[in-house]
């Protein structure tokens, strides 16, 4: 039981620390509706899924050994959150504060498109694989049982769904969406900083 809670704890630090899932989980609420945000946050949950059964089947010890496919997943993630940047800051720069409306359009998009979207988000980010592979390694031994890892590996995709589904029904609050509809050029523009930043720093960033 402290092991769980430990990792539990440990899991809650990490996903109220702001990055792209908590980005595009905010915005998706804030701009569409409800439903689509919570396919969003299953796609992220799937991505944390794939992550965490990696890490417990021993992916950071192929990419330790493989420098140059951590560097390639690492530039493949981060040329994606890159382009996802880009796309927000070229629709911040081309709207105009005449065309708000206080409704939300959900014609260009959809739940199944946000969950693949959510999914792409969250896998392309590598430092997940290393984060998870960095706490499993530092709290379980070779005495814990296999039905303890993967009880590990389900209650941080569930500690997951709960944490960003509370972000989407706060940001999917009326009132939070007339806030980002008198905001939207400059959240979206934001959002695209902050996405665009993420794809560099995954490209830039040097290989020990």
């Amino acid at each position: 039981m402290h092991l769980f809670l430990t990792i539990a704890v440990v899991q809650l630090v990490a996903l109220a620390t702001p990055g792209p899932d908590f980005f595009f989980v905010s915005q998706l609420a804030a701009s569409r509706s409800r439903r689509e945000a919570m396919a969003g946050v299953t796609g992220i949950a799937l991505g944390v899924a794939v992550w965490a059964a990696l890490a417990l089947l021993g992916l950071q010890l192929l990419l330790h050994r493989l420098a140059w496919l951590e560097r390639g997943i690492a530039i493949a993630g981060g040329l994606y959150l890159g382009w996802m940047g880009l796309q927000m800051l070229r629709a911040a720069w081309k709207a105009s504060p005449a065309d708000a409306v206080p409704e939300v359009d959900v014609r260009d998009s959809s739940p199944g498109r946000a969950l693949l979207r959510g999914l792409a988000t969250n896998l392309a980010n590598p430092k997940a694989a290393i984060y998870f592979a960095s706490i499993f390694s530092a709290f379980l031994g070779d005495g814990v049982a296999s039905s303890a890892r993967w009880g590990l590996w389900a209650l941080v995709t569930a500690e997951t769904v709960l944490w960003f589904g509370l972000v989407a029904a706060i940001f999917a609050l009326p009132a939070m969406r007339r806030g980002y509809v008198r905001a939207a050029r400059w959240i979206d523009g934001g959002a695209g900083v902050v996405f665009t930043l993420f794809g560099l720093h995954l490209i830039l960033a040097r290989r020990a």
